[in-house]
């Protein structure tokens, strides 16, 4: 038997966005991305710089930021089970992109706490409530694929974003901060504009009332995500695994500065691996990860490739620069890969270990996981590849090992469960 030939890149692009819901959410994630680029470049230098804060104050604002985020990332979720997913999503959006924009104003301590507090709490329910319609929009076959098209879509607009935010450190004025940290703002908020147009079945279903003269048997409301054990370790695991996006964005430019002879722009050398690995692999690898076992073996082989970056990473320090040179990139390379694998994993996992009956709570709280990871992350990176070098590296590959390894018995033993359930 012959396999079916491969679609032309034309027709798989074509087909892939004919659904009205990822049309909607893309061109949104597009423009606020590029939005949230922008203010990403600038505002940690506005508020040290243009708003005279302290470095210990910057860092505080970020850390309140943070643990906010945490709670209001299942907040979302929970409340896309029982309201309007479709407008809490344009509600978050809008806020979000309004609090950025004012982070302009910011001249004192308390204003930098209240619009970080803002920008986390918009933030936090954003994607949970965006995961929740993915959840609900797609079928168990498109639904990673739609992630990934929005992750790949949210690189480009990063990448778009950070040169904007660029024009604003060349020039290096208070007014240029402040007028790119309010446009970035403002397109963001714009695109909540675009996800009105998302049509009424991305929310939740509600229960028909029971006709008067039926029987009607009660409507389950689902299980609980925190009555889940499998699906709680599952998030634990996964969030764990997280904590790579801390070692690219805090772990390398201190580890680079500090330990090794390699210039420091090569940091940004590997953030542009990085950045185009994912944009042009994120889709294609994600693919398939809606059956349990490709997403457990795929989780597994991120673990390997995330260990092995690290034990190059830690070999980089102590050799001359061409060597070192070489190992770091190599590193970004296998980080890179790890990534990827691991997010569509991940996502796939996380949709299909679900209740989808309260779809919205259950990506809550996978969403909480990754916010608590990016609050710990600079904590365990310190204590680990900072402070012990090498053997600190070697305790990273490890945790992700473990982690990784973790997520691929959970996925295997529910196939094994899914494959039983399904016999005659």
């Amino acid at each position: 038997m012959t396999a079916s030939p491969r679609l032309p890149l034309r027709v798989r692009i074509r087909d892939t966005f004919s659904d009205s819901v990822l049309r909607a959410l893309t061109v949104a994630t597009l423009i606020g991305t590029v939005g949230r680029g922008v203010t990403l470049t600038i505002v940690v230098l506005y508020l040290s710089l243009i708003a005279g804060l302290p470095a210990g104050q910057v860092a505080l604002v970020y850390t309140i930021g943070s643990a906010i985020g945490i709670g209001a990332s299942y907040l979302g979720g929970h409340l896309a089970d029982s309201l309007s997913a479709r407008r809490l999503l344009v509600a978050s959006v809008a806020v979000a992109g309004l609090a950025l924009a004012s982070v302009a104003l910011v001249t004192e301590f308390w204003m930098a706490v209240v619009t970080e507090s803002l920008i986390s709490i918009a933030l936090g329910m954003n994607g949970s409530v965006r995961s929740a319609i993915v959840a609900r929009a797609f079928s168990p076959e498109t639904r990673v694929t739609s992630r990934a098209v929005l992750r790949t879509v949210t690189n480009i607009g990063i990448t778009v974003g950070t040169g904007v935010g660029a024009v604003a450190l060349a020039l290096g004025s208070a007014e240029a901060y402040r007028a790119i940290l309010v446009a970035g703002g403002l397109a963001y908020a714009a695109s909540a504009l675009l996800l009105l147009r998302l049509p009424a079945r991305v929310d939740a279903q509600k229960p028909e009332a029971a006709d008067a003269e039926a029987d009607a048997a009660p409507v389950e409301p689902g299980r609980s995500p925190w009555r889940d054990p499998r699906y709680l370790l599952f998030s634990a695991l996964a969030g764990v695994f997280a904590i790579q996006f801390v070692v690219l964005n805090v772990g390398i430019p201190l580890w680079v500065a500090h330990d090794t002879v390699a210039p420091e722009w090569i940091v940004s050398i590997m953030f542009v691996v990085n950045t185009v690995l994912v944009i042009a692999l994120q889709v294609p690898l994600s693919r398939g990860t809606h059956d349990l076992r490709r997403a457990g073996d795929v989780t597994a082989v991120a673990g390997i490739l995330m260990a092995f970056g690290c034990v190059l990473y830690g070999a980089s320090a102590g050799t001359d620069l061409v060597a070192t040179v070489v190992l770091l990139i190599a590193a970004s390379v296998l980080h890179a890969l790890s990534e990827v694998l691991s997010q569509g994993g991940a996502w796939g996992l996380s949709f299909e270990l679900a209740d989808q009956r309260r779809a919205g709570s259950y990506q809550g709280v996978f969403s909480m996981t990754f916010a608590v990871a990016s609050m710990i992350g600079p904590l365990v990176i310190t204590w680990t590849a900072i402070q012990l070098g090498f053997a600190g590296w070697l305790i990273l590959g490890a945790m992700f090992l473990v982690a990784a390894f973790g997520v691929t018995i959970i996925a295997r033993r529910a196939a094994r469960a899914q494959e039983f359930s399904a016999r005659p």
